[in-house]
């Protein structure tokens, strides 16, 4: 065995409901000065107020910042950060998607150890200490309340990532009663890209791959699987909701440790230049860099097929289990109602290449691939993709 290392959240506490004792919490653990980071969309909705109205209840004043948006650009970090700089917080909480929980990381990060953006790019480039941290997710997809990650736009495009443990919140709130209004295509969409998480943490060649994360792949799969098309379906169930929701965490705790690789890698550029959502852009590439790991990662790949697909488990052969796995998975997002093309997504095939090139980009990544991937490999992928 391997050595390895495993850091997660310290506390998580999956509870539909939970929001409505948000102020308890944060009072005991945290402070009475909060800064609380979400998306304009939430506001609307009003699915930030239970939590907010928990906070006033216990006596915790709190400063609103909903200016996050898909793909959350450098200068929104450094705004809020500059905002929450001015109110002396106590702690920050992160209400919503990856990218205002990513946000939060990063805002509680450089608040609490005035670090600037510019120094922590990268792994383990983070010296100093965050204020405390409480995640609360509204969708089952990215498991950012339990990875030590957080992804920004840096110029036109590019995205860069902070990884390090002190990103890591000291609370996940896991409330599926958050993710009951969900549209469908949002549903299915973050729920594939969190089983592309325990899928490429689980094949992940990373020297910090490990047996807990393995594990936590597969129970995450097995819960993503039986539970993706039921919230699709029927959105209302709330059994399948919370199922989801602690899937998406576990995934989450599988990769924080045992890195993602190429799946992402080419996913990002279809963001980053096309502002495609993150899920969905990793549903489209997924089934074609399976296809091309397969020869490299075939027993990996067979492992996991039943885990999703419990009826793969009657297939002995290894090589065609794989190969239903893969079918398998691409239907699995047409009937979903995801598009499943780049043509769909009014990509050029002249793109392609501008695309090749940007995934080359995504180092940190693409180490982590069970095959390497080139330009031209990457340009094949897309080109299967399109």
């Amino acid at each position: 065995m391997n050595t390895f290392t495993f850091n997660t959240t310290k506390s998580i506490i999956c509870e539909p409901g939970v929001c409505k004792r948000l102020g308890d919490l944060v009072k005991d653990q945290i402070g009475k000065k909060i800064f609380f980071v979400t998306d304009p969309g939430l506001v609307d909705l009003g699915l930030i107020n239970p939590a907010l109205d928990s906070l006033t209840q216990a006596g915790v004043t709190f400063e609103v910042f909903s200016d996050v948006v898909a793909d959350p650009p450098a200068s929104i970090v450094e705004d809020a950060c500059a905002k929450a700089r001015a109110l002396d917080i106590d702690g920050v909480i992160g209400f919503g998607g990856g990218s205002s929980m990513d946000v939060a990381k990063l805002v509680a990060l450089m608040v609490g150890s005035g670090e600037k953006l510019d120094d922590i790019y990268g792994v383990n480039m983070v010296k100093g200490k965050r204020l405390p941290l409480i995640q609360i997710p509204t969708t089952a997809g990215t498991g950012s309340e339990v990875t030590p990650i957080s992804i920004i736009t840096v110029g036109a495009t590019e995205k860069k990532g902070v990884v390090a443990p002190a990103l890591l919140p000291d609370i996940a709130l896991l409330d599926a009663e958050l993710t009951l209004g969900l549209p469908a295509s949002i549903t299915a969409a973050t729920g594939v890209d969190a089983m592309v998480h325990a899928i490429e943490a689980y094949t992940s060649t990373s020297a910090n791959n490990n047996p807990v994360s393995r594990v936590l792949a597969c129970e995450a799969l097995r819960l993503l699987g039986e539970n993706i098309m039921r919230v699709v379906t029927n959105p209302g169930d709330i059994d399948a909701r919370s199922n989801m929701l602690l899937g998406s965490t576990l995934a989450g705790q599988a990769f924080a440790n045992s890195p993602v690789a190429a799946v992402h890698a080419l996913a990002y550029p279809l963001g980053g230049i096309y502002h495609i959502p993150h899920g969905l852009s990793n549903a489209l590439v997924l089934p074609h860099v399976m296809t091309f790991n397969a020869p490299n990662c075939l027993d990996e790949y067979s492992a996991l097929a039943p885990c999703i697909f419990p009826q793969l488990a009657e297939i002995s052969d290894p090589k065609e289990r794989v190969g239903q796995l893969i079918t398998q998975i691409a239907q699995l997002s047409k009937d979903l109602g995801l598009q499943t093309t780049l043509r769909e997504m009014n990509i050029g095939e002249d793109a392609l290449a501008t695309l090749a090139s940007e995934a080359m980009k995504q180092t940190r990544l693409l180490v982590n691939n069970p095959r390497e991937v080139d330009e031209h490999a990457a340009l094949e992928i897309y080109r299967s993709a399109f």
